[in-house]
Parts: structure tokens; sequence; C-alpha cells
């Protein structure tokens, strides 16, 4: 089992930063993959970036590329997204998710925590 908790949403200008976690726990896989999802009122989720922990390899979406960055800290176990530049369409609850290097789809995720775009 494995435990993911986010943190760090809130609400933020247009133009404005902030900085998501997510710390993991438990008996994660041997050679994995954690992303970060959004889901937006009245929309599915969707992809937004994803580091393999191993190698440090990272993708990030076309809609955020530029301004959204992913990190991870080995120590503490957590990964971070930096997003600059926010925008109000990025206003979603963000969630982060976990699978084995190899698989398709994500096997654990968080909570969620609420972003807020808004002037």
């Amino acid at each position: 089992q494995v435990q993911l908790v986010e943190s760090g949403g809130g609400l933020v200008h247009p133009g404005g930063s902030l900085r998501l976690s997510c710390a993991a726990s438990g008996r994660t896989f041997s050679s994995y993959v954690l992303g970060w999802f959004r889901q937006a009122p009245g929309k599915e989720r969707e992809f937004v970036a994803r580091i393999n922990w191993s190698s440090g390899s990272t993708y990030t979406a076309d809609s955020v590329k530029g301004r959204f960055t992913i990190s991870r800290d080995n120590a503490k176990s957590t990964v971070y997204l930096q997003m600059n530049s926010l925008k109000p369409e990025d206003t979603a609850v963000y969630y982060c998710g976990i699978k084995p290097d190899a698989a398709t789809t994500y096997a654990y995720w968080g909570q969620g925590t609420q972003v807020t775009v808004s002037s």
C-alpha cells in the first residue's frame, strides 16, 4: 500500500506562483513514476507532469510547459510541482499519483489539493 498526501494549494492572483508537494509513504514500487494531474469542475482529469523517481527524467504537458516544473526530493520522498505565471484556467483540484514504471495506469492517488487562480 502506498499513501500520497498533497499540500500547497490555495488561492492566488493571475500571474502568481504556488508550489505543490506530494509526500509518498508506504511500500512504493521498485521502479516508479510520480505524476501530477488536475481536474477542473465539469472536466475530465488532465495530465500535467510526471517524473521517473530513479532517473529523474520528466515530462510536462504542452499546456503548462514553460510555466510548471516537476521535481523530487529523494530524502523526503516528496515530489513538487512549481507553478508560475498562473492563469485562471489553471484552477482545478490537483492530484498526484504513482505507478510502476512500466505500467500504463496509476495505481494510487492522493486526496487532491485545490488551486484557485482568481483576481
